[in-house]
Formats: structure tokens, sequence, C-alpha cells
């Protein structure tokens, strides 16, 4: 009998979907932002299977300007390449449990991609 429950436990642990962690969704929107109209924009650029959007209410209908002391955070194709490739870095240590690992590599993937349209 007590087998039984047991088999039934895992079997119910293994069809639960895995968890999003916090760093896991900041990825993933990281992803949404490097696959946009805005960062093809910079790069030159159609992601594959086409631009998405974030999908934010928040999102402005244009970028704003950018002022002479916005030129640290003007994304080039350089730095979104470098950011998705960073992104891809942390989807790793997020899934190999280095929430730490992951959110320091986060970080740099925004700087890298600067503010993008």
């Amino acid at each position: 009998m007590m087998i039984r429950f047991a088999l039934a436990a895992l079997a119910l642990a293994a069809a639960t979907p895995a968890l999003a962690t916090p760093c896991s969704d900041e990825v993933d929107t990281l992803q949404r932002r490097l696959d946009s109209a805005g960062a093809a924009s910079v790069t030159g650029a159609t992601p594959p299977g086409g631009p998405t959007s974030s999908n934010s209410p928040k999102a402005l209908d244009k970028p704003p300007a950018l002022t002479k002391s916005d030129a640290d955070v003007k994304p080039t194709a350089s730095g979104v390449e470098e950011a998705k490739k960073l992104v891809a870095q942390a989807r790793q240590q997020d899934k190999s449990g280095d929430a730490q690992g992951c959110r320091d590599t986060i970080m740099k993937a925004k700087e890298k991609a600067g503010a993008l349209p």
C-alpha cells in the first residue's frame, strides 16, 4: 500500500510543471525585449519567427528621444547580440539553480542591451 502511495506521489510530482523562478521571469522578459521590433530595428535583423511584442500595457507608442547624457544606454547591434548570449547563459544558470549568478548575468545583459526602442 505504501509503495502505491509513493508511486502515485512521484507520478503527480513528475506531471506537475516546474515553477517559474523570479530569475526565469526576468530571463523571459528580457528575451521578449531582445526579440522585439525595437531590437530588430537596432540590429537590422528580424528574429526567427518574426518580431514579437512585449505585450506590455505600459509600452510607449514611440521611444522617448535620447539626450546627450543617454549615450551610455543607447542600444547597439553588438550590445543586443551580447545581451542575447548573456540571456542564454542566465537561462542555464537558472536551470542549474544558480539564482544569484542568473540575476547577475541578467543585469549585465540589460546593460548591454541598452534602452531598446
